[in-house]
């Protein structure tokens, strides 16, 4: 681990894990963490996690974005005391509210509901998120079946403001930045002791967009809607089989 990004979801999380990539450093962001170390994290979340936990989980990684992570920026970096740690903020925790609940907001579809309930997969991944969600911003909505999922401002704002407050007064002053995007490559590459890419700075994750991108190009993501098909043909074939005993034979 070279790199720990301490900065809350929605502060440039998708931008800097494709400027990590393009300087050439692997990196795990929210799905990985999902993916890989799902059982690992259930674990640190039910019952604890010591130092070699996180030392195994991330030895062959260099860089850490997005949740579960950031959030446990502190037992990451006690692993790995040489990693140096990137903040990113919003201008404002009204901001960073704002466009939280945006991105939530592009799972409220009737779609998503029924990965839940239709991929093996997918419900586990539920479970994770939902016990996640409670520890990292403090609340998992309202989450109905149907309809909006609604947040209390209130709780999101205080975790977002406690938590960087907590990153600047503890975080070793020698191995933290604190990072604007906007900044580019320059602050960024001087921190890190690399040179600047030939490629322009990537912004990532504009509009909310990455929910879309996961779900039609990621793996992970990908596994869901294919179980998803299936337990639904089952779901109508056994429903056809029904009609047929019922009405016709």
């Amino acid at each position: 681990m070279k790199v720990i990004l301490a900065g809350y979801p929605k502060t440039g999380t998708k931008t800097m894990r494709q400027a990590f990539i393009y300087l050439g450093l692997s990196n795990y962001d929210f799905p990985e963490n999902c993916q890989f170390l799902r059982k690992d994290w259930m674990k640190i979340l039910t019952k604890g996690g010591t130092t070699e936990d996180f030392r195994r989980m991330y030895e062959n990684v260099d860089t850490v974005t997005d949740m579960p992570g950031f959030y446990f920026w502190e037992e990451i970096h006690e692993a790995f005391p040489d990693a140096k740690i990137i903040l990113t903020k919003r201008a404002n925790e009204e901001e960073w509210c704002r466009s939280f609940k945006s991105q939530m907001a592009k799972g409220d579809g009737i779609f998503h509901k029924f990965l839940v309930y239709l991929s093996p997969t997918g419900y586990l991944f539920s479970v994770f998120v939902k016990k996640l969600a409670f520890v990292v911003f403090g609340t998992y909505g309202t989450d109905p079946l149907f309809g909006k999922n609604k947040f209390s401002d209130v709780i999101l704002k205080g975790k977002y403001r406690r938590h960087n407050a907590h990153v600047l007064q503890c975080a070793p002053s020698d191995k933290l930045l604190v990072y604007d995007l906007e900044e580019g490559w320059g602050p960024l590459c001087a921190f890190l002791g690399c040179p600047v890419p030939s490629k322009p700075f990537p912004f990532k994750n504009r509009g909310a967009s990455f929910t879309e991108e996961w779900m039609t190009k990621h793996p992970y993501f990908l596994q869901m809607q294919k179980e998803l098909l299936i337990s639904g043909g089952i779901l109508l074939l056994a429903f056809v089989i029904f009609c047929y005993l019922v009405f016709i034979v």
